[in-house]
C-alpha cells in the first residue's frame, strides 16, 4: 500500500486526463489543471474531456480547475503532463507556488526544442534546488484512450531516490496499470521522446505503402539510433530494450492510434506538414522533437541517419521517397549488434 493520496496533475490533454481518471478511480484525491477554460467547463458539466479524450467518462471525484495554485495546494506530488514546447513557461508559473521539496513527476514525452534539454533538466533550471532530489519521470507504451478505458498497460517510473520511486509506484499501480521502477532518468526520457521521431518515419513508410519488411527495418535501425545517442548522453543501453524504449517504439510505430505515426503516414501520402498540423487539436511531439534530436546528435557527435532524413522531410521540403532511397543507399556497414 502507498501513503500517497493527494495528487495534482498539471496538463489536461489526453494523457493527463487518462492518468487523472486512473488515479481518481483508484481512490486518490486528484486535482487536474487545464489551460483551456473549455476543458474545465466540459469536464464539470459532462464529466468528459470532449476536446482531448472524448467518449471516456470521468469520475465525479475528479476535480478540475484553471488555477495552478488551487490544483497544487496541499498535494503530495505533482504529475506534470504538459507539451514540451510550453513546459518551461508552465513550470515558471508553478515554481513560486510549490513547496520546495514536493515530488514532481514528468510524464511529458518530448525535448525542449531550442535548448535540446530533457524535461528533467528543464525542471532543474526552473524549480527550487531542494526539489531536484525528488524529480521523477514516467514513460512507456501507453495510448491515452486505452488507459482511459482501463485496458492493461505497463509503464516505467524512474528517479534517483529509490524509496520515493517505490512510494509512487505503489500509488499508481492497479490491476490494469503495472508500473516498473528504474533509476535511469536519461534513458527513460530519451526513449519516450525519440520513439515519436521514429514513429513519424514509420508512418512515412506506411504512407508510401512500402510494406512490412521496410517498417521492421526502420524500427530496428531506429532503435539502434536511440541506443547510440542514449549511451553517448550517459544512459544505460539496457533501458532502451525495456518499456520506455522498444516497448513504446513498437507501439507508436505500428499502432493506428499514434498521432506521430498518423502525421508521418499523411506525409508519405503527399500532404504538406502545415496542412496536417493545422487541423490537429492534440500535439504530435515528434515534429518538435525531431529538430531537437538532430541537435542533440550533432552535439554528441552521434550519427542518426533516420533522424536526419525525417528532419529533411519535415523542414527542408525533401520528398519522402528520396529520403527512403538515401537511407537505403548509404555506404554498406557491418551490423555488429544494434548500435
Amino acid at each position: 500500500m502507498s501513503d500517497i493520496n493527494r495528487i495534482a496533475i498539471v496538463g489536461a490533454g489526453a494523457w493527463g486526463t487518462a492518468l487523472a481518471k486512473h488515479l481518481s478511480e483508484k481512490g486518490l484525491l486528484v486535482h487536474l489543471w487545464a489551460y483551456e477554460r473549455e476543458v474545465v467547463d466540459s469536464i464539470r458539466s459532462t464529466r468528459e474531456n470532449r476536446l482531448y479524450l472524448p467518449a471516456v467518462p470521468l469520475p465525479r471525484s475528479l476535480a478540475v480547475t484553471n488555477s495552478l495554485g488551487e490544483a497544487i495546494q496541499d498535494c503530495q506530488g505533482i504529475l506534470f503532463v504538459v507539451p514540451s514546447h510550453v513546459a518551461r513557461q508552465v513550470l515558471q508559473r508553478m515554481a513560486p507556488l510549490i513547496e520546495a521539496e514536493i515530488p514532481v513527476i514528468s510524464a511529458t514525452k518530448g525535448v525542449e526544442e531550442d535548448t535540446y534539454l530533457l524535461m528533467s533538466r528543464v525542471m532543474e533550471d526552473v524549480l527550487p534546488v531542494p526539489a531536484h532530489r525528488k524529480l521523477m519521470v514516467l514513460s512507456g507504451p501507453s495510448f491515452a484512450s486505452e488507459v482511459g478505458r482501463g485496458q492493461p498497460t505497463a509503464l516505467c517510473l524512474a528517479g534517483g531516490d529509490a524509496q520515493l520511486v517505490s512510494r509512487f509506484q505503489a500509488a499508481f499501480m492497479t490491476s490494469s496499470l503495472r508500473v516498473y521502477a528504474d533509476s535511469d532518468m536519461i534513458g527513460v526520457q530519451l526513449g519516450g521522446a525519440l520513439k515519436n521521431v521514429m514513429a513519424l518515419a514509420a508512418g512515412v513508410v506506411d504512407g508510401l505503402e512500402l510494406g512490412f519488411n521496410t517498417r521492421a527495418a526502420l524500427i530496428t535501425r531506429g532503435l539502434a539510433e536511440m541506443v547510440r545517442l542514449g549511451t553517448a548522453m550517459g544512459a544505460d543501453a539496457r533501458t532502451f530494450y525495456g518499456l520506455s524504449g522498444v516497448g513504446d517504439l513498437v507501439l507508436t510505430c505500428t499502432g493506428t492510434l499514434s498521432r506521430n505515426h498518423s502525421v508521418g503516414a499523411r506525409l508519405g501520402k503527399g500532404e504538406k506538414l502545415d496542412t496536417i498540423l493545422g487541423n490537429m487539436h492534440a500535439v504530435a511531439e515528434g515534429v518538435r522533437t525531431a529538430r531537437a534530436a538532430l541537435g542533440m546528435a550533432r552535439r554528441a557527435r552521434v550519427e542518426m541517419p533516420i533522424v536526419q532524413e525525417i528532419n529533411a522531410v519535415l523542414f527542408e521540403g525533401k520528398s519522402c521517397r528520396r529520403a527512403v532511397s538515401d537511407l537505403m543507399e548509404r555506404v554498406a556497414k557491418p551490423e555488429k549488434g544494434l548500435p
